[in-house]
């Protein structure tokens, strides 16, 4: 492999990354793995744009593609600002070409801040980013060398050549990393006119949306007003109370469902899901309307609708898929700086057995409910989440995502789940991700680690190789379908 400083050796993988290492569980490992490398991908929780998709627009250059929409990298190289091995002229997130939410001239270049992340590459060794890097910059765009401060003009010039060929625009690579189906998350008041286009190009059954209505059910939220009238202008509905704001989310997630969207999508701090009586919730939704709801009465009034969303897609068959206990924007003067989602989001502890005990006990047994409860604290998956999943037919445990989307985490992950629960009451694979170049390093790294657990299995004689292999392709392809269906007509009386 090439060192930092070389270019005369050509960088390459090894085809046996986050296998085992012990040579003979490697080996079921490999056999394992070889049945779901080329399966299609299904990426049912993801937040790729669909603009990119329906107009197929070339990427910018790389420092656009790789660095600066890369929460989980500019975070790294920022976390080193004040050490020796700080990247030089990396302060804040502004220097690796995050805008500032006031605007400013001072932004980097694209080279160089293609420069300071080559020079920062050591610092993500051991990083799953660093893993998804290394298969987006090898296999997808043939990267010659490691990034480094050596190689970084080498790097910056060999991208740009590939990113101007048309095999490097999105709707090419959608069909290069066979990516069977695509979710999207949208705003309620979304109008879906990228999924309306792509449905005219026949996309319409590969790009599907999925309904986001944090913001719309969340009154303290500093763009909630503005949220909602749009949701009501695209519901072509005055809402002038509760009732008719109750209708207007009914109306748009039909929409959805007639776009495709297989699913909604809740990013709330609490599992907080306590029903309140519709005059309790009329009065704090007038009070929000007046800008006069209490901190304490928009908790009750984000739990309550956490619920109401839960009977909605009892009715309508929308996945519900919740992943609480994330603090977004810890730090403040970052957010006001340069806005949200900047890599200052930090977790929680989670209490689920509380937190959706009234969603569970009105719907965990509805034969049209389906609720996938992701975490990102790793003590809920043995404590809580595989008990509650082991016995509601209504709930599926997500899969390891954000912090936790790393070989050594979605391993502890199988281990903490499946004696419990068992393999079905999973999710299969999700990989939550903006960065569309980084989806098949996901999936890859996924099905290489569940490889290797279910190698370990078969090597404890727990499991039969041919229960293994079968198992395998059920994490990878057939549960994601299986945990996303399409939504059905309710069955007439």
């Amino acid at each position: 492999m090439a060192t930092e400083s070389t270019t005369t050796i050509r960088w390459t993988l090894s085809d046996d990354r986050a296998l085992p290492a012990e040579p003979g569980v490697r080996a079921l490992a490999r056999e394992i793995y070889a049945a779901t490398r080329a399966l299609p991908i299904v990426s049912m929780h993801g937040h790729v744009d669909a603009g990119l998709l329906a107009s197929d627009r070339p990427f910018g250059d790389p420092a656009d593609l790789f660095v600066t929409p890369d929460h989980y990298l500019t975070r790294l190289l920022v976390s080193q600002a004040n050490s020796p091995r700080g990247v030089p002229g990396v302060r804040d997130v502004g220097d690796l070409g995050v805008p500032r939410a006031h605007g400013s001239d001072d932004v980097p270049a694209p080279r160089e801040i293609w420069r300071r992340f080559c020079t920062g590459w050591p610092l993500l060794r051991g990083t799953a980013t660093r893993y998804w890097l290394e298969h987006a910059l090898v296999e997808v765009f043939d990267a010659p060398v490691r990034p480094s401060a050596e190689t970084a003009d080498l790097l910056f010039d060999h991208l740009v050549d590939r990113l101007a060929t048309p095999e490097m625009r999105p709707r090419a690579l959608f069909e290069r990393f066979g990516i069977e189906l695509l979710a999207t998350t949208d705003l309620p008041s979304s109008p879906l006119a990228d999924h309306a286009a792509l449905r005219r190009d026949g996309w319409g059954e590969r790009v599907v949306p999925t309904f986001r209505p944090d913001v719309v059910v969340r009154v303290d939220h500093p763009h909630w007003r503005a949220e909602l009238e749009a949701t009501a202008r695209a519901a072509e509905l005055e809402v002038t109370g509760y009732a008719t704001y109750l209708e207007a989310l009914r109306r748009r997630r039909a929409a959805f469902v007639a776009a495709g969207a297989r699913a909604t999508d809740h990013g709330m701090l609490s599992t907080g899901s306590t029903p309140l009586e519709a005059a309790d919730a009329s009065r704090i939704f007038t009070a929000a309307l007046r800008g006069e709801a209490s901190a304490a009465q928009a908790d009750a009034f984000a739990a309550h609708m956490l619920f109401e969303m839960a009977r909605m897609s009892s009715e309508d068959g929308l996945v519900m898929q919740v992943h609480p206990g994330v603090l977004r924007d810890h730090d403040r003067r970052v957010r006001a700086a340069f806005g949200t989602d900047r890599g200052y989001d930090i977790p929680v502890p989670t209490d689920y057995v509380h937190g959706l005990r009234p969603v569970l006990e009105a719907f965990g047994h509805h034969p049209r409910f389906r609720m996938i409860a992701f975490t990102v604290d790793e003590t809920a998956f043995s404590r809580e989440l595989a008990p509650l999943a082991g016995v509601y037919p209504a709930l599926r445990v997500g899969a390891p995502w954000w912090f936790l989307d790393a070989p050594d985490a979605m391993r502890r992950f199988r281990e903490a789940v499946t004696e419990t629960a068992g393999f079905a009451n999973t999710s299969g694979f999700v990989d939550d991700t903006r960065a569309f170049c980084s989806i098949p390093a996901r999936h890859d790294l996924a099905r290489r680690t569940d490889a290797g657990y279910l190698a370990r299995l078969v090597a404890e004689h727990r499991l039969e190789l041919d229960e293994a292999v079968e198992t395998a392709v059920d994490l990878a392809y057939r549960l994601p379908h299986e945990s996303y269906p399409r939504p059905t007509a309710p069955t007439p009386r």
